[in-house]
């Protein structure tokens, strides 16, 4: 089989089917998830952050800190239009956002490497959560990690300690889904 065949079926899909395809998977999806992001500072970073909560349907993004604003040009660039999908909010403090939060009815899961925290696919994700993700150099804060629920890691095998906040970030929201869809 030469390089430009492919499979019986396997073409990529036209955009009507991958609209199609979304709206299945939204059918099976129940589960509020919400995401706090704090101290995330670099354009691209948010950006790519941005365009994984909209893709894995984040109903709410509260900002704490010093996070770059979603509406902040350059965002823009790496969101790809996707900035105007995700509601959100700059709440402040992690403990404000915190409080924003709970009022919503979410349980918060911090995504940080602390001594009790579990691996991600061990993680209390069921039902209404927002996961918590911290800036770039130093992660979750104190204050934000004293008002989670909960605390969970990415488990890694490789000789880096860890990963860029926005694959982070799509990372745990994927498992979040998973998690969802699998059960």
């Amino acid at each position: 089989m030469s390089s430009t065949d492919s499979a019986p079926g396997r073409r990529q899909l036209r955009p009507t089917d991958v609209k199609r395809l979304n709206r299945d998977w939204r059918r099976r999806t129940e589960g509020r998830l919400g995401l706090l992001v704090e101290s995330v500072t670099q354009p691209f970073n948010m950006g790519s952050i941005i365009r994984s909560a909209a893709v894995f349907g984040v109903e709410r993004l509260w900002l704490a800190g010093n996070a770059t604003p979603p509406d902040q040009r350059n965002v823009a660039k790496t969101a790809l239009g996707t900035e105007r999908l995700v509601p959100w909010e700059h709440a402040g403090t992690p403990a404000k956002a915190a409080a924003a939060i709970r009022a919503e009815g979410l349980r918060i899961v911090a995504i940080e490497l602390t001594g009790d925290a579990v691996p991600l696919h061990e993680a209390p994700l069921d039902g209404d959560v927002c996961l918590a993700v911290g800036g770039e150099d130093h992660g979750c804060s104190p204050a934000l990690l004293a008002a989670a629920d909960a605390v969970a890691y990415i488990p890694q095998i490789g000789r880096v300690g860890s990963l860029n906040v926005a694959v982070a970030t799509a990372i745990a929201l994927a498992e979040a889904r998973r998690r969802e869809w699998s059960s």
